[in-house]
């Protein structure tokens, strides 16, 4: 899909200049343009726009002043014959500072970083955290946030329980196993040992009654936790 422009200058020749360049450049496409900013600002009103480029330095409303009266925020490409308004330019969150005169490989730069800009802002971007997510856990004096994905398996020492993590070191941290099980999900995470709690999403092979992360990670499935954890491989597990 293209990016529909609208290019805005008071220089007859300056306009065409920018119109030939949006035509030349595959992925834009020129639906106006206008000599001024009073009637590029009717058009804004009624038709979409994508991108904008804005020569400043106009009469009666100059392209700064037309970019901040917009109510609906369109993504800007300043041109001007004046480099002092570069930094003011940015200011308004342009996308990028064309100097007159300008060549086609100036344009293009500048176009390519909108292509780029416009790619980033239609990715999906990751939900926010919810408590659900994760948990604090306080550790040598600190409070540590672990994220539930990140858990493989938990591991209780005494009054002690140790969270070994996919990635990162294990966390230890003052907590019964009973209190950590009741913080966890059921439906992501299973007591499987009176010592052990597992992530179940992490669970790849099970062998002689014993869960096998890696080769030298085996945890036993304790005899009053075996039925529950069979109707887990019931329900999940095609044999």
């Amino acid at each position: 899909m293209k990016i529909k422009c609208i290019a805005i200058d008071d220089e007859p020749l300056a306009l065409k200049q920018i119109g030939v360049y949006i035509e030349k450049t595959p992925f834009l496409e020129c639906v106006a343009l206008c000599s001024s900013a009073i009637e590029a600002l009717k058009f804004a009103k009624e038709q979409e726009i994508d991108l904008m480029f804005v020569d400043i330095n106009m009469p009666d409303l100059n392209g700064m002043d037309f970019v901040k009266s917009l109510e609906q925020k369109i993504p800007v490409i300043f041109t001007t014959a004046y480099s002092e308004y570069a930094i003011e330019g940015f200011q308004v969150n342009a996308l990028d500072y064309l100097l007159k005169p300008i060549s086609y490989a100036s344009f293009l730069k500048s176009a390519n970083k909108a292509r780029s800009w416009f790619d980033m802002s239609k990715k999906p971007t990751d939900p926010p955290l919810t408590a659900q997510d994760y948990l604090f856990v306080k550790s040598e004096h600190r409070l540590i946030r672990i994220l539930l994905s990140d858990i493989k398996y938990i591991e209780g020492s005494n009054e002690y329980i140790i969270i070994h993590l996919l990635k990162e070191k294990p966390v230890t941290t003052l907590m019964r196993m009973k209190h950590i099980e009741t913080e966890l999900p059921e439906q992501q995470f299973m007591r499987v040992h009176r010592s052990f709690i597992v992530n179940l999403s992490q669970v790849k092979v099970i062998e002689r009654n014993r869960i096998i992360f890696d080769e030298k990670i085996y945890i036993p499935i304790g005899e009053q936790y075996k039925e529950n954890f069979q109707k887990f491989l019931d329900r999940t597990f095609y044999i």
